[in-house]
């Protein structure tokens, strides 16, 4: 991977987004750490990336809005000079049985995994394609493809599973242009919100780290001929 490329990861100030943006800054010059409300915690995971002898600065914006999640992208390509590589790992999980689910709660999670990631790609996509290069990396969850029933979390299933449509429908309009598309979908990561610990065999259990390892191999040059595909990184969960 080439030394001059910039990253942006959204909702990197921790977990999951935490570790990739500490991962990318070991392969790419620098990285935009993505916040919505926790300042002090995007600016440590700056502090963490500047050590390494990288560029690195935290920008705020709440991605459920159009105008905020494009305004993201101008601000990065403003103060960096560009944006090679995007990763959509932003929104929340809605833990809720499907009948006490409002509109609102539907909204909110429509906005967060799926709108986001599709204003972020869009305000992306002209600087990648005039370089002819770029990496756009989306955030699943890892049963998204098996399409099965959640009693608990079914507006966080059914948007990420448009995220992955809208993965491989961009993959296949960008195939000429140098720019790949790709899903990364998780299972039992530790910290992060899973069931309870003692009911599931600890081999099951991934680390935030194992994620980053994925999206950093997603966005190298290694992976150029990989476009359109879901890389889960699961363990064998719920094969």
């Amino acid at each position: 991977m080439k030394e001059e490329r910039i990253s942006l990861v959204t909702g990197s100030s921790r977990g999951i987004g935490r570790a990739i943006a500490l991962r990318l800054a070991d392969v790419t010059s620098g990285v935009a750490v993505h916040y919505k409300e926790n300042e002090a915690a995007a600016q440590e995971v700056v502090r963490l990336i500047e050590g390494k002898g990288k560029l690195a600065r935290a920008f705020r914006a709440d991605l459920t809005d159009e105008d905020a999640s494009k305004g993201l992208i101008k601000s990065i390509e403003s103060h960096f000079g560009r944006l090679d590589i995007l990763v959509n790992n932003f929104g929340p999980i809605i833990d809720k049985p499907w009948q006490e689910l409002t509109t609102a709660d539907w909204e909110l999670m429509y906005r967060s995994v799926f709108l986001s990631a599709f204003w972020c790609i869009s305000g992306a996509l002209p600087g990648m394609r005039e370089r002819r290069w770029g990496r756009i990396i989306n955030i699943g969850y890892n049963r998204v493809e098996q399409l099965v029933a959640f009693s608990k979390i079914t507006s966080y299933a059914v948007a990420k599973t448009a995220l992955l449509i809208l993965t491989r429908s961009v993959a296949a309009a960008e195939v000429k242009s140098g720019i790949t598309v790709n899903m990364v979908s998780p299972g039992l990561i530790e910290g992060g919100m899973t069931p309870a610990r003692g009911k599931i065999s600890p081999e099951y259990f991934g680390k935030a780290a194992d994620v980053a390892e994925a999206v950093s191999f997603l966005a190298s040059d290694k992976a150029s001929h990989i476009s359109g595909t879901n890389l889960i990184v699961a363990g064998a969960w719920k094969l």
